[in-house]
């Protein structure tokens, strides 16, 4: 038995038993980076003189009867994140010194629950691309094949935890960051709704905003379906890290029987790998198998390109929001160049670069819309399945300029950020996502299945799941 790549839940019931304690694990862990890290490249710092004085507190805890929620399990963190006394740089040569004096509020409640974090994960620059890689710290291999990606932006993140370096890991997401690297890396990642988690001290943007940006959320990535709820548990909460976390709707089933279920596995003009449409198929036979009624022509009243329009306006108007004034000029006067009706992504970026009052408050209205249409359809259904990207797992590509690189889907090249197309939709209406392992390619690579639900309603996509993960046990 391999301890480390056991559930979380599991890892702690054998803490709770005395099997082990939170010292040897943690030693372990540290044990697994040294083997397995200087290949990888998933964790970028480390301190471990301050993680065994946690974790020998931890024990000192549990020996007294005080052991908290995650007491004694030992993390790594996303380097977007603040870890107080860790260095913490985004992925970013402007932060490479940078050392935070507290804890992001995410952060300082996994501590609080027990958590023993002793380093930090690697992201791209910024946690700005689909690979894992930046000036910093170097490229991070997938543990499957080293020749590919884990994924981004959490891809040390995800690769940490499938080869047992953290127990589980704290993941951010915009445009897929943990969804991506859970079906890259055949992990179970949860994105939940919008302001579930706080994601103040999350890097961007810029290091002490006191705000929650639109669009971001931070949440777990794991080895079983199982961690994922205590996990969100823990990680819940506003930017006060004492202040207690809102209750969550209740999971509308408990078993497949009874599930009103949408299957979305095909969009013309966001064509998906055959091998992941057949997973996301797959997947859902196996709940209609088990008694779940499964609609494969129901859709939200929208359209699929309108929706990741409002999405990747907002996106991309966000993220101009915190580059240099000579760059958003420079994207503004680009945007001229392109007709109205252009929806290819550098049209849409520059056009988000400076938008009008008028135009924002337009593109407020038209994601409000959105977010009825998607209220009114899970009226009648509990969640829809659909894929979680377009492709696997990519090979490593050290074109500089991502507007030139490209991906391929059944054989055709597409543009690389078409990578979004399928997160794009929970994203921009503030739904939760969950991604469950959905099979592998021929290749053996990892599939995922991504599950929507109501804004809401994490527990329910987090409980189907676990419902397909039991099925495929």
């Amino acid at each position: 038995m391999d301890v480390l790549t056991l559930p979380a839940v599991d890892q702690l019931a054998l803490l709770d038993r005395r099997a082990l304690s939170a010292r040897e694990l943690l030693e372990a862990a540290l044990a697994r980076v040294d083997a397995e890290n200087p290949v990888l490249n998933a964790v970028v710092a480390q301190d471990g003189t301050a993680a065994r004085a946690a974790a020998d507190a931890s024990d000192r805890r549990r020996a007294a009867g005080e052991a908290r929620p995650l007491e004694g399990l030992p993390i790594t963190i996303k380097d977007a994140f603040d870890v107080a006394g860790l260095v913490s740089t985004a992925g970013a040569p402007a932060y490479r010194d940078r050392v935070p004096e507290t804890d992001a509020p995410v952060v300082a409640r996994l501590r609080a629950a027990g958590a023993v974090i002793f380093g930090k994960s690697n992201v791209p620059t910024f946690s700005g691309d689909f690979r894992t890689e930046n000036p910093v710290y170097g490229r991070t291999l997938h543990p499957l094949d080293h020749a590919r990606s884990p994924g981004g932006s959490s891809g040390g993140a995800a690769a940490a935890t499938l080869v047992g370096m953290s127990a589980f890991e704290l993941g951010s997401d915009l445009g897929g960051s943990i969804r991506w690297p859970a079906h890259c890396c055949g992990l179970f990642g949860h994105k939940p709704s919008w302001g579930r988690v706080s994601t103040r001290g999350h890097v961007p943007p810029a290091p002490g905003t006191a705000v929650d940006a639109d669009l971001v959320v931070a949440g777990p990535l794991a080895r079983a379906a199982q961690d994922l709820e205590p996990l969100l548990r823990v990680m819940a909460g506003p930017a006060d890290p004492s202040a207690p976390a809102p209750a969550f709707a209740p999971a509308r089933a408990d078993a497949p029987r009874g599930l009103r279920l949408a299957l979305w596995s095909d969009e013309p003009g966001a064509e998906v790998a055959t091998e992941i449409r057949q997973g996301v198929e797959a997947a859902a036979e196996r709940l209609a198998a088990a008694g779940a009624v499964v609609h494969d022509r129901a859709r939200p009243a929208f359209s699929f390109a309108e929706s990741f329009e409002v999405f990747a306006l907002l996106q991309h108007a966000m993220i101009a929001a915190g580059l240099p004034k000579t760059v958003r000029d420079r994207l503004a006067e680009e945007a001229a160049t392109y007709a109205p009706d252009d929806r290819s992504h550098r049209a849409l970026q520059t056009r988000a670069a400076r938008l009008d009052a008028a135009t924002w408050a337009g593109l407020q209205e038209r994601r409000r819309a959105l977010k009825r249409a998607w209220a009114a359809f899970f009226v009648d259904f509990d969640a829809v399945l659909m894929p979680a990207a377009p492709v696997v797992a990519l090979p490593h590509d050290a074109t500089q300029d991502v507007q030139a690189r490209r991906i391929v889907v059944n054989g055709r090249e597409r543009p690389y950020f078409d990578l979004m197309h399928w997160a794009a939709h929970a994203t921009v209406a503030h739904c939760p996502a969950t991604v469950a392992p959905a099979g592998r390619t021929a290749e053996g690579l990892p599939v995922g299945v991504q599950i929507v639900g109501a804004e809401g309603a994490d527990l329910t996509t987090i409980g189907i799941a676990r419902l397909l993960s039991d099925l495929q046990a």
